[in-house]
């Protein structure tokens, strides 16, 4: 059995014992929230993945009002840093945004949902749709012109996001790209960046996570998100394994959790964090 299935059963059987010493409050009640008896309280330190910083802070607020006393400190810097601070000790729980590898196998990953990578361009790049060739192509500059994928006469401003990231290594599995292979205008470090980069310049285009792009446009931004070898990149493709470029986001712990560590992944793993993952346009993992 894989280290994060281990983790997953580990954890349904000690939440079972929570649970039966647990009690509902009315309000929690509607909601499917449960309140434990034992009063909870100190700091719960993430970090990690930027795709997945919005997402625990707003499980966050949803788990303090149930906790007033626990206070949730959240830092981005990638996947890479999530790894890291949890091996070193700095943060009690990692945010990544891809699977472990083999090589990660020391650590414990509660997948709590599901996420896509999709490419953006500016709303009114005339292009709708890509395919896997054709990225190749943008990324290795075989493709250098608009007009080659059906666009305008104009320059390709291809972006990419740093090494080391979970979007860029699933990025560059997907696509089978070498590293040495990428020719590009620049790199975005987190999804803002990207859509800075994509609302200043008409002619670029970078990927990012399919939820943040979701948000994004919903709030209005002039970008849209690409079809990719003719399937949409949204939530419910995600859902129906249609959309290809998928992955996990995961919370990692050194060992296995217990108390306010474990109290939270519980909460994230619950019914009662549905509606959060679904209003941060991710697929919670067990739908």
């Amino acid at each position: 059995m894989a280290r994060t299935s281990k983790a997953c059963a580990l954890i349904a059987v000690l939440s079972a014992t929570l649970i039966g010493g647990g009690c509902f409050d009315n309000n929690a009640q509607q909601k499917g929230e449960r309140i434990s008896s034992e009063k909870l309280h100190g700091k719960i330190r993430f970090a990690g993945s930027s795709t997945m910083a919005p997402l625990v802070e707003a499980l966050g607020k949803r788990f303090q009002k149930l906790h007033p006393e626990v206070a949730i400190e959240v830092a981005t810097g990638g996947s890479s840093r999530g790894i890291q601070d949890v091996r070193e000790g700095s943060c009690n729980i990692g945010m990544v945004g891809r699977s472990l590898k083999d090589d990660e196998r020391d650590l414990l990953g509660f997948p709590i949902a599901r996420d896509g990578v999709c490419l953006i361009v500016h709303k009114d790049n005339p292009v709708k749709s890509l395919s896997s060739e054709q990225v190749v192509g943008i990324y290795t500059r075989k493709i250098t012109n608009w007009k080659e994928v059906g666009g305008n006469d104009a320059p390709v401003t291809a972006i990419n996001r740093p090494e080391g990231r979970a979007q860029s290594e699933l990025f560059t599995q997907f696509f089978k790209i070498k590293s040495e292979d990428f020719k590009v205008a620049g790199v975005a470090g987190d999804n803002q960046e990207g859509v800075k980069a994509v609302v200043e310049n008409p002619n670029a285009i970078v990927y990012m996570s399919v939820g943040e792009a979701d948000i994004r446009i919903g709030q209005g931004m002039p970008v849209k998100s690409l079809l990719m070898d003719g399937i949409t990149a949204t939530s419910r493709n995600i859902r129906n394994g249609r959309f290809p470029i998928q992955r996990p986001l995961m919370l990692i712990t050194r060992t296995l959790p217990a108390g306010l560590m474990k109290a939270f992944i519980d909460f994230a793993l619950s019914p009662s964090a549905t509606e959060i993952i679904s209003a941060c346009s991710f697929v919670p993992y067990l739908d």
